[in-house]
């Protein structure tokens, strides 16, 4: 479905948007791949490596919706993976994150309601469902919009949907790639935030196919959730250097023990398929849609009452091993 088309990231030149650059080029024929940030070093790195004849690359911040608008002129699907992400940094700069994450987030809905952009799917995180921390708090808001969008689109053909998922293995930033260089670096120990501490765990790969698939399923206002497996912090440290001692630093500012993907008050609203969840819209839309069958065919099933998706009540769970297939 990618063949021929025109395709907008935004945040490109992350992790994500570098992988989904590299397998979509490797996968489809896009008419253009435009690649939507606001750092130019980064972009003229990434340029070096993606240099196809579909590759554009544009300076421009989600906070500038004029810019935005500019940049999607003639697309047809969009991926927003532009955000604020850090947890902490996001506590102690608080407006910069409600910005990026919220305002954003809503400068892409309008921008591409403007251009006619046929799909959007925003990126989100595990830390939106049932937040305690602004980043997760500001990734929510950007969900519920996301979701709200396609209530209003009227007579618009512009869609959006929701990717929900958790840390990914060797991003930018992530623990792992610290753990790697203390390693290197021949540190005697590694820190940890807390011994019980659990986590979601997916690679960039595997994210970044999960959202190809689901342009092809959404009808528009869906969260999808992809089935992944979890692993506490100390195995993660244990996995990657078994020699080393371990050092508890303590819990940082906004962490949770554990991570949620789906609450309990979100239950009744699941569906669940074979590799994945979806959460319909907890709202009533103009045109009514049955989400227990997406737009493949691909059948799903009501959750129980009672359901919770938590990284430390998960059925699937990463050994060592599998952690380092992982990882590469």
């Amino acid at each position: 479905m990618f063949n021929g088309k025109n395709i907008l990231i935004t945040g490109g030149t992350g992790s994500f948007g570098k992988k989904y650059t590299e397998i979509l080029l490797k996968k489809f024929n896009p008419k253009r791949l435009i690649i939507y940030s606001r750092d130019e070093l980064k972009q003229y790195e990434m340029a070096q490596v993606f240099n196809a004849a579909a590759m554009r690359y544009f300076i421009g911040d989600v906070r500038d919706e004029k810019r935005l608008k500019t940049a999607m002129n003639g697309v047809d699907y969009v991926i927003h993976a532009a955000a604020m992400k850090h947890v902490p940094i996001a506590e102690y700069n608080p407006m910069e994150c409600i910005k990026t994450n919220i305002n954003g987030a809503q400068n892409v809905i309008d921008a591409a309601f403007e251009c006619g952009v046929d799909k959007v799917i925003a990126l989100s995180t595990d830390k939106a469902c049932n937040p305690v921390n602004l980043y997760g708090a500001t990734k929510l808001a950007s969900d519920k919009l996301f979701v709200a969008a396609n209530n209003i689109a009227g007579s618009k053909k512009t869609r959006f949907s929701v990717v929900r998922y958790g840390n990914v293995v060797g991003s930018r930033g992530s623990v792992v790639p610290l753990f790697k260089r203390l390693i290197a670096e021949g540190a005697k120990e590694l820190p940890i935030t807390h011994a019980d501490m659990t986590r979601f765990w997916i690679t960039l790969e595997q994210g970044v196919n999960f959202v190809l698939k689901n342009f092809e399923r959404m009808k528009g206002g869906e969260i999808f959730i992809p089935k992944i497996p979890s692993m506490t912090m100390m195995d993660l440290a244990r996995a990657l250097a078994p020699e080393l001692g371990i050092k508890i630093i303590g819990i940082r500012p906004g962490e949770k023990m554990h991570e949620v993907m789906v609450g309990k008050d979100d239950a009744h609203l699941t569906y669940e398929f074979d590799d994945h969840y979806v959460i319909s819209p907890s709202i009533q839309f103009t045109t009514a849609q049955n989400f227990a069958v997406n737009s493949i065919g691909e059948k799903g099933k009501s959750v129980e009452k009672e359901f919770e998706y938590s990284s430390d009540k998960n059925k699937i769970w990463l050994d060592r091993n599998g952690l380092l297939d992982m990882i590469g």
